[in-house]
């Protein structure tokens, strides 16, 4: 149950630091371009790297790295835990599987965010006049 607890204290944590960051910066940035979110899926990635580099020299005890890496980056931005990943991947040796991860991923996660827009316009269209 303790885990559980910090990860979403964590979590609460996260994305509230997101949401407080990622609107600050998207008001103040002139357009269209969604320089709150970018920007804090780069910090993200950024601070995963550290804490991933610390926690192997450091050997955080399992509490706190899964407070910080599932629930405090975890409510940030998955994107961080995408970029460990792919790192990971490549700092193994395993570029083609980094490849692969990367592409999949995008293409997958934006098809299926059109997709799941798609067939809720058509359902609210039909549902709802």
């Amino acid at each position: 149950m303790n885990t559980f607890l910090v990860v979403f204290i964590g979590g609460g944590l996260g994305s509230t630091l997101r949401f407080l960051l990622s609107t600050t910066i998207q008001r103040a940035a002139p357009g269209h371009f969604p320089l709150g979110t970018f920007t804090v899926n780069l910090i993200g990635c950024f601070v995963i790297g550290v804490l991933w580099a610390l926690s192997g020299r450091m050997n955080f005890p399992f509490l706190i790295s899964a407070f910080l890496f599932a629930g405090i980056l975890g409510g940030f931005t998955t994107f961080s835990s995408f970029g460990i990943e792919t790192f990971a991947l490549i700092h193994d040796g395993a570029w083609r599987t980094a490849a692969f991860y990367m592409v999949l991923t995008n293409l997958a996660g934006l098809s299926l965010a059109a997709g799941g827009f798609a067939i809720t316009e058509l359902l609210c269209s039909r549902v709802l006049p």
